[in-house]
């Protein structure tokens, strides 16, 4: 099973070279994956969670992938209505092009009505203008994977549809497991938290990645024996002050990678 790391491209304490350090970072502490997430108009609802400055994430993962990093480069998650499916597709193929077919498109219906009524985008159609996408994605870029977003059913249809992988969001290992034995799905890549904690969490409804190093641990052994083929970490838990502050991420994704070595 492979890792990835979210990587924060938002907030006052991202700036290029903190995306290059993130990057050297995830790369040398051994993770397969790097990701980054995907906003367009940074509208207040946006803004409240991953403010400005927000790098747009084609852009800077491919500047990412003109810096020497090998790690494999995505997007978790993509908002597929927020851009024309042609555009979305060419610059799905250039990307991976010039990453010598590292992309990996995690994607997404998207939430944020604000930012939809920015961008001139129905919300209430963000469904069909999504599964449109992902038939032109389907025909004009083949070989880059597709993860799906979302535990919704129509989520978990699209993914049965169009996707390579279901990839739910911050979400318990056992409602993870629930909706998998629901029907059978392609794969299995999911974007879990990582908050690790002196104490055990004792909550029934805790996150995957939140608690002490043996429970986060365990919850990756868990997702294993699921099938998961990758799962992603996201360090960031919805203060845009941590962006200022990297260095703690780091520490938690060390504790993880440190672990994983000694791992036969």
């Amino acid at each position: 099973m492979q890792l990835g790391v979210n990587v924060p491209n938002f907030g006052p304490g991202t700036d290029p070279g903190v995306l290059r350090e993130w990057a050297r970072t995830t790369e040398g502490l051994g993770f397969d994956l790097l990701m980054l997430s995907d906003h367009v108009a940074i509208t207040p609802d946006v803004a409240e969670r991953y403010p400005e400055p927000f790098f747009e994430p084609f852009t800077a993962l491919s500047w990412l992938a003109g810096t020497g990093t090998r790690l494999r480069l995505g997007t978790t998650v993509l908002i597929l209505p927020y851009r024309h499916p042609r555009l979305l597709a060419r610059m799905a193929a250039n990307l991976d092009q010039l990453s010598e077919g590292r992309l990996v498109l995690g994607v997404g219906v998207g939430w944020a009505r604000q930012e939809f009524e920015a961008l001139g985008v129905p919300f209430t159609a963000r469904g069909r203008l999504t599964d449109e996408a992902l038939t032109v994605l389907r025909e004009t870029v083949p070989g880059v994977p597709v993860w799906v977003g979302g535990q919704s059913p129509a989520a978990l249809r699209r993914t049965v549809r169009f996707g390579d992988a279901w990839h739910p969001l911050r979400l318990p290992v056992d409602r993870m497991r629930a909706l998998l034995t629901d029907r059978p799905l392609p794969g299995f890549a999911p974007r879990i938290a990582l908050r690790l904690t002196d104490a055990p969490v004792t909550d029934p409804e805790r996150l995957a990645g939140v608690g002490t190093l043996e429970q986060v641990l365990d919850d990756l052994d868990q997702l294993r024996r699921l099938g998961a083929g990758t799962v992603v970490l996201d360090p960031y838990h919805g203060d845009p002050e941590q962006t200022r502050h990297p260095e703690t991420a780091w520490r938690a994704l060390a504790e993880i990678a440190t672990h994983r070595r000694s791992t036969p």
